[in-house]
């Protein structure tokens, strides 16, 4: 079953409603903003946009890439309309123009310039892109999609909100190919069942001699359990039901 997807300017609900996100009212209607897929109750009217740049908001896990170096710090691209900034001192190991970084957004400014805390270094692996707004179907009800791409590929995964997946061992292309089929399916419900269907019937083999053949690394840099599962939790945020 789909959920209805909507085009800016549709009409949402002709009832009184308290106004989510990325809709508005005119003429005592409610109408989308976005293109997007609508998520309305009987007491308020949203809908989830499938489209647009990554807007940083307090607390996101993101994902960042290294563009510029000075001595007091480093430039970071997060896939936003502008760059953000890390401190010399808020990082542990000096980084380099590509580098790329695990962090969460502590400030956002008027310009939407956004300060980052906690950052972390990522070694290896690959940087997977998909539409920002589209990230929490990768993640799923209670992080029930990241686990299961974890399991299902063998590789280590983190979602940033920021439309970016860093990925490293495991089957890497086939993780790819269904990251692809999650990002083009957003507007869909059941992904998580039908993938574990998929999963448990079709690559179990496979993912069981790809997991044999790759060596067991430590966990990216040091992430503890702890800090690891608050990403999951935290990237809920805005899922599909």
């Amino acid at each position: 079953m789909s959920k209805k997807v909507v085009i800016p300017g549709e009409l949402i609900s002709a009832e009184r409603k308290k106004l989510g996100s990325n809709v508005f009212v005119a003429d005592g209607k409610i109408y989308s903003k976005v293109l997007g897929v609508i998520d309305d109750t009987d007491e308020q009217a949203s809908v989830v946009a499938l489209e647009g740049k990554y807007s940083p908001r307090a607390d996101d896990v993101v994902i960042g890439v290294v563009t510029r170096v000075v001595f007091a710090g480093y430039g970071i691209s997060l896939n936003s309309a502008a760059d953000s900034f890390i401190p010399s001192k808020a990082v542990r190991d000096q980084l380099r123009i590509g580098d790329v970084i695990m962090a969460k957004v502590d400030r956002v400014n008027e310009l939407k310039e956004a300060d980052l805390a906690y950052p972390r270094r990522l070694i290896g692996g690959e940087v997977i892109e998909i539409v920002p707004v589209r990230s929490p179907r990768l993640i799923g009800k209670n992080g029930s999609m990241l686990e299961l791409l974890r399991k299902g590929t063998g590789s280590e995964l983190v979602v940033g909100k920021n439309g970016r997946v860093w990925a490293r061992n495991g089957n890497i292309d086939l993780l790819k190919k269904i990251v692809a089929f999650i990002e083009a399916n957003a507007y869909k419900s059941n992904l998580t069942n039908a993938l574990q269907d998929y999963f448990g019937i079709t690559i179990s083999e496979k993912v069981a001699e790809k997991s044999a053949e790759s060596e067991s690394l430590p966990r990216q840099d040091g992430t503890s359990e702890q800090e690891e599962s608050e990403v999951i939790n935290y990237s809920n945020e805005g899922e599909f039901k």
